[in-house]
């Protein structure tokens, strides 16, 4: 009984999916839901920029533009990005092909179907992320999606450029189980091509060449036969003086006039290699990113969120209350108050007061201890008047402050589609809650101080992360100078991606004061080096000189070279002034002074704002200042030539300064130690450049005096340069980028060995474009200038 019973419960499923009604119903149900799809994925082509905040960040107001909403804007979001990329279209093919099979319609076999979509869908998200990863890699569209990005880079560092080999076998498989028209195709890749006429094998293009040889004899036998000869003998001599034309020799006449047409191409591509116009058109722009093609910018997802990070809360008792106690306590002094506006910030409010016509503004500025009290604040800052507004500002602190994360600042529209920003720095949130941006490149150099425990290393991480996340390796590079040995030792792992180091220096960060100042003596070579490619080059800034390297408008061969930023950031910078004095005070006025031009930007931060730390040097040379909380007014006028930041909360709270005179209060970024641990882990794991950026070598002497920046000092001659010498002698050529090549050194390294070839009598000075010339003839000669020199 049990055995029908379970017998009529599977016959009765059967007969349900086999029934017409349920058929036409699933054949339905999947063609809307590959529509739904098509229509999601599609839209997000298009509307992915504007929905991104929305489908990453988990939001009350869930507002996108997709045709098919959030739950289409999230589906497409994970199919396309976080899956199969563009190529996920194709998963939509074998669902579509089961509907219609399940109506009658074939197709095409279902198994065919799925394969094909499988294969498409892997091998189409490997080809547009292995070729087109540079041109959508700062879109919000990927057209590789996560598993393109992966397998492409993964093939890539085990199989080089033979990737791309693979691709094309692929590719070739998937023409062949398309259709069986394509083995037609591809031997016909493979057939000698002899005649113009539709080639079908080789025995037909042989049998139609006998039979135009035959007709070419008929003809000319039928020429001879109508010519009237007076006898035989006159017929042999005519056929004797006029033969039949070779088809043999009429090739050698083609083959030679085709090697004349290839001789005067060979010329005209010898005169135009040197037209940077036709580089540009048959190379294309240089881009510097191509050597860490596959890199990927740090994801949103690394950095923590907090709740309520966009918006600050509100306390209407807490603001009405502030509202009365101010206008009470100003009534008190005789001060009538016609209007007050709150503004609340992260941490600060702004009560903006206008006060009754004819008060003096530095009546309401004295009573600010007064204000302060009535408030029980920690700490009030008057701004009389608020300039553009006919207003006065009395900044409170908050009872319950926010922290302003740095996902928020990251994730914030503004920062995302900066564009004009060469170093944008997103520090953090203003009292009226806006995302505060700054561009380092224009500030150009920034003097960041406050007090212990004041937010200043978080500033500085915070200024390092916003760069981490806008400037790819190929464009930055940072110097790290920390006495503290803790502060960013957390960045050692960037090494070979974003860092800069002198050659043979053990650690990218620099602790030791020795080191301090061959470093600085070194990066004021490099500045040096880079102002004389500048002038070579006839440009005024970097921004000019990369554009036209990009453009191909500057040659490699004579030394040129993409320039990236260097990023000099430099903690407690005031130990090392007490330690060396002049030593380091010196490198740091002369990189201030000139360095901009060529893209390098410092940062000096210390805790000691005193005036014999803070000079008046670097502070006439560092016009941009960040000011956390200081303990004295005298403090924060050494930092920002005003009063103000002893009355900042601390806590991240701080003054900006830049380039004009009007001060900006600003709540600091907070990230932290494991946030900045998962954006270095997720850029040391990926591809990287071989060393990291290597800077000038540069000795010191005992009195701390650098060798190499007056001239060349031949006793301290590079471990390279016989060898560079034998080279040079033994090929007559001599040129910085032959050394590279051939010993695999840097260009800077290159350069001072050429500098000692010269010095030394090897080679000639520059003459302008033309190569230098190789003063030693033999290497019998070579042999005897070594052996005085040794």
């Amino acid at each position: 009984m049990a055995k029908k019973q379970k017998e009529g419960l599977f016959t009765r499923i059967k007969k349900f999916f086999v029934d017409e009604r349920t058929r036409y119903l699933l054949s339905l149900l999947l063609i809307f839901f590959v529509l739904y799809l098509f229509f999601a994925m599609f839209s997000f082509l298009f509307t992915a920029s504007d929905d991104q905040s929305q489908i990453l960040v988990a939001t009350k107001n869930k507002h996108v533009t997709n045709w098919t909403g959030y739950i289409g804007a999230k589906m497409a979001n994970n199919i396309i990005n976080n899956g199969f990329g563009v190529a996920s279209f194709a998963a939509l093919l074998f669902p579509f092909v089961l509907a219609l099979r399940l109506v009658g319609k074939k197709l095409m076999p279902l198994w065919k179907a799925f394969i094909l979509s499988a294969i498409i869908l892997v091998w189409g998200s490997v080809f547009f992320s292995f070729f087109f990863y540079k041109f959508y890699q700062n879109w919000a569209v990927s057209f590789g999606g996560a598993h393109g990005d992966f397998m492409s880079e993964y093939l890539f560092e085990n199989c080089g450029w033979g990737t791309i080999l693979i691709i094309i076998a692929v590719f070739v498989m998937i023409l062949m189980l398309c259709s069986s028209q394509s083995i037609f195709w591809i031997k016909n890749l493979f057939v000698r091509k002899k005649t113009a006429l539709p080639i079908q094998s080789d025995e037909i293009v042989d049998e139609k060449l006998e039979e135009d040889v035959v007709e070419e004899l008929v003809e000319q036998e039928e020429i001879i036969n109508e010519i009237t000869f007076s006898n035989d003998e006159e017929k042999d001599d005519f056929m004797v003086e006029t033969p039949i034309e070779d088809s043999s020799e009429v090739e050698i006449l083609d083959n030679e006039n085709e090697i004349e047409v290839e001789i005067q191409d060979s010329l005209d591509t010898e005169m135009a290699i040197n037209d940077p116009e036709y580089i540009l058109k048959k190379y294309g722009k240089y881009d510097p990113r191509l050597d860490l093609m596959h890199y990927k910018f740090p994801q949103l997802s690394l950095l923590k969120t907090y709740p309520n990070e966009n918006m600050p809360v509100v306390d209407m008792q807490e603001q009405n209350a502030n509202k009365d106690k101010i206008v009470t306590t100003l009534r008190n002094y005789g001060i009538e108050v016609e209007s007050v506006k709150a503004t609340v910030g992260p941490t600060i409010t702004l009560y903006e007061i206008v006060p009754q016509a004819g008060t003096r503004i530095s009546k309401i500025r004295n009573l600010e201890s007064d204000i302060m009290l009535s408030l029980k604040a920690t700490g009030i800052r008057i701004i009389a008047p608020i300039p553009g507004k006919g207003t006065i500002g009395i900044e409170v602190p908050n009872e319950n402050p926010q922290i302003v994360s740095m996902h928020s600042v990251i994730a914030s529209k503004k920062f995302q589609e900066e564009e004009k920003f060469v170093l944008p720095v997103a520090l953090g949130r203003t009292i009226t809650n806006e995302v505060f941006m700054f561009d380092l490149a224009k500030t150009p150099h920034l003097l960041v101080a406050g007090a212990t425990g004041q937010g200043k290393s978080v500033g500085l991480n915070a200024i390092i992360t916003s760069l981490l996340y806008k400037k790819h390796p190929s464009e930055l590079k940072f110097v790290l100078i920390d006495p503290k040995m803790v502060e960013f030792n957390i960045y050692a792992s960037l090494e070979k991606h974003y860092m800069a180091k002198m050659p043979d220096q053990d650690s990218v960060i620099i602790t030791d004061s020795t080191k301090v100042i061959q470093t600085l003596n070194s990066l004021v070579i490099e500045m040096e080096d880079r102002y004389k490619l500048l002038m070579a080059a006839h440009c005024r800034n970097i921004i000019e000189y990369n554009e036209k390297f990009v453009n191909r408008q500057l040659n490699p061969e004579k030394g040129h070279r993409f320039l990236p930023y260097i990023v000099i950031v430099i903690d407690e910078f005031g130990d090392f002034i007490m330690v060396a004095g002049k030593e380091v005070e010196t490198p740091i006025a002369r990189i201030a002074q000139k360095a901009r031009a060529v893209g390098m930007h410092m940062i000096l931060a210390t805790q000691r704002p005193s005036v014999n730390i803070i000079t008046g040097v670097i502070k006439a040379n560092v016009p941009g200042r960040i000011a956390f909380r200081v303990s004295s007014m005298i403090d924060s006028r050494t930092i920002l030539d005003a009063s103000g930041a002893n009355q900042l909360v601390g806590k991240g709270d701080l003054l900006y300064l830049g380039g004009g005179n009007d001060l900006v209060r600003v709540q600091c970024a907070f990230v932290d130690t494991p946030e900045v641990e998962k954006i270095v882990e997720h850029v040391s794991k990926q591809q990287a450049y071989p060393s990291a950026y290597i800077l000038p070598e540069c000795e010191i002497s005992e009195s701390g005096g650098d060798l190499n920046i007056s001239g060349v000092d031949m006793t301290q001659r590079d471990p390279l340069f016989e060898e560079a010498a034998r080279m040079v002698v033994s090929t007559q050529q001599g040129s910085t980028s032959n050394i590279q090549r051939k010993f695999s050194v840097g260009f800077n390294r290159a350069g001072r060995i050429m500098d000692q070839l010269e010095h030394a009598g090897i080679i000639g000075p520059q003459e302008g474009s033309k190569p230098r010339k190789v003063l030693v003839a033999s290497e019998f000669e070579l042999d005897q200038m070594l052996n005085n020199m040794n």
